[in-house]
């Protein structure tokens, strides 16, 4: 793609202030990079993206709220990670984090274990043990 040819249509790039690097050619046909703040595809792309991350967040509160999963579900969604992120950030087993998902374990959990999930989310361990959905 030549340089100004380069669409600059408006995304949720522009709203977060951020620009994508694209590898272009110049006039020369010489390769270079440019920034985009996006195109019409790409942006198509991003908001069905942001939409099922919402669908998903939704989803997690209203399982917390109707009990059938711990906060644990719910601020995992919220932060965009998964069982083998969050265990990593926690330093505990896949399994062991899998089972904290479950309600009557979370209410089981030490302070401890509650304190690296809530470092892990950025929140108080209170805001973490006091999650309700509502």
């Amino acid at each position: 793609m030549k340089k100004q040819d380069l669409p600059q249509d408006e995304s949720n790039l522009k709203s977060a202030n951020m620009t994508e690097v694209l590898y272009v050619t110049d006039e020369n046909d010489n390769y270079t990079t440019a920034n985009s703040i996006g195109w019409e595809a790409k942006k198509a792309a991003l908001e069905e993206s942001l939409e099922l991350i919402h669908e998903r967040i939704e989803e997690a509160r209203q399982d917390v709220a109707n009990n059938t999963v711990s906060p644990i579900i719910y601020f995992m969604e919220l932060n965009k990670m998964d069982l083998g992120v969050l265990s990593s950030y926690v330093g505990m087993w896949q399994w062991r984090v899998k089972r904290h998902t479950n309600p009557k374990v979370f209410k089981t959990l030490s302070e401890t274990v509650l304190k690296k999930y809530a470092d892990a989310f950025g929140i108080s361990v209170d805001e973490l043990k006091n999650f309700d959905g509502k």
